[in-house]
């Protein structure tokens, strides 16, 4: 087989760790795809730092367009990441009848299914392996690996800097605004981290790992997203005393009237695999009707573990070349003409369990009041917790863990609750899941 010749869109972080392990592992990679892979042009805006990187075997251009409609160039492979220029680059590429591996997470949760089409269309393959997960190979095992499977929900840790900051956040009792400024001083969170402490990284990757385990189209903008900017340390520390951890999860569930699709802090019992993820590592839940439950558990970022990751993409993609394009694996795992119209379901009809933290006036009668409320919602208290007022204090913490109900129950008993003049704060609600 003729060797495949290789675009490189980007050669930063995953770029030059894509170009460090092609290097280094060649042998490896072409006894597997039985072909070699050659990396022919580079395309970045920083010309000199790119020539540092691959020296002089490998055409350099600042110019990307070049690389989409060069005729010699087989697979592109986009790591500029964005929304716009990625997104022509990409369309472009795919009109040329080139192959496209991206790690572009954002741009698929927003467009990936035009993008999808467009491929079709063409007859060419969009890979994108490292657009969750980093280097866990979750896209395949969702994709090929679980097929028999009717996938019944995906509960995942897809954030490292959020987990990071939450692992910190428990481990020294430090606030949440002291951790991310480590988080920042170490790398793990950019000079503008909102996408990944207000949960949007996160709800990009669930909602294409949630199209593939469902057979639905990507549906981002249905995603209900909260971040972790707003969590109290006590609560973490609460949350503990319980029996509980704090993650930022995303979670994808199949319900009988529709999916639900939701990026929040979640307590997690501590006695759960998934709950001792700690630091930047990524970990995904799948629950399979016929498997049970899997865990797929790594790096979620970094140069060469997602550079594993584009290179696991460029091998399957090389392997498929030869294929005829109605027996390759489609892009979201379901045949296109079958993907589900069930709806996704608004935040309001979501089923699961809750934390809630009440600071109240120290006097009887209080919990009653309350109670009292949450038996008009025929909501079912599983625990409560009333802690000791310091010393000289007149109001109190009141923890109480909820059975499953519907999150609109929730509301309106948080509502009806916060108004009353025995409470002297804001009312606290965490999300609970026992993901069995």
């Amino acid at each position: 087989m003729k060797p495949i010749n290789v675009g490189l869109l980007g050669i930063g972080t995953v770029g030059s760790g894509t170009f460090k392990v092609l290097q280094r592992n060649s042998e490896e990679i072409s006894r597997r795809t039985g072909c070699d892979i050659r990396l022919k042009m580079v395309a970045d805006k920083d010309v000199s730092r790119a020539k540092a990187i691959v020296g002089d075997s490998v055409l350099i251009t600042s110019d990307a367009n070049s690389v989409v409609s060069n005729p010699d160039i087989d697979i592109v492979i986009e790591l500029i990441g964005g929304y716009t220029f990625a997104k022509d680059l990409i369309l472009k590429a795919i009109s040329h009848g080139k192959h496209v591996v991206t790690a572009n997470k954002a741009l698929l949760a927003l467009h990936g299914n035009e993008i999808f089409a467009a491929a079709r269309a063409a007859g060419v393959t969009v890979s994108f392996e490292a657009a969750v997960g980093g280097g866990i190979p979750i896209i395949k095992a969702l994709r090929e690996g679980l097929t028999a499977n009717r996938i019944e929900w995906i509960a995942g840790i897809i954030n490292g800097t959020s987990n990071f900051i939450l692992s910190e956040m428990r481990n020294k009792g430090s606030a949440f605004s002291d951790v991310l400024k480590e988080a920042q001083k170490m790398g793990y969170a950019e000079a503008d981290p909102t996408f990944d402490i207000e949960g949007v990284d996160a709800a990009h990757k669930l909602s294409i790992m949630a199209a593939i385990g469902f057979g639905i189209p990507v549906q981002f903008s249905k995603s209900h997203v909260e971040g972790i900017s707003n969590l109290a340390q006590v609560d973490i520390r609460y949350a503990e005393e319980l029996g509980y951890r704090i993650k930022l999860l995303g979670i994808a569930k199949r319900k009988i009237n529709g999916f639900e699709l939701r990026v929040h802090p979640t307590l997690i019992p501590t006695r759960q695999l998934i709950a001792n993820v700690e630091g930047v590592m990524n970990a995904v839940l799948v629950k399979g009707d016929a498997v049970g439950q899997t865990l797929y558990y790594g790096p979620g970022a970094g140069s060469e573990p997602t550079a594993s990751a584009v290179i696991a993409d460029l091998v399957d993609v090389a392997r498929m070349m030869t294929a005829d394009p109605q027996h390759k694996v489609p892009h979201l795992a379901f045949q296109p003409d079958m993907l589900s119209s069930v709806p996704i379901l608004p935040m309001g009809e979501v089923e699961t369990s809750y934390y809630l933290r009440l600071r109240v006036v120290d006097q009887a009668g209080v919990l009653a009041e309350i109670t009292r409320i949450f038996a008009d919602q025929s909501i079912s208290i599983e625990a409560l917790v009333q802690k000791e007022p310091n010393i000289g204090e007149s109001h109190v913490d009141i923890i109480m863990l909820t059975h499953i109900t519907l999150e609109k129950k929730i509301d309106i008993a948080i509502n009806k609750i916060g108004a009353l003049p025995v409470v002297v704060s804001p009312i606290v609600r965490i999300r609970m899941e026992a993901l069995h």
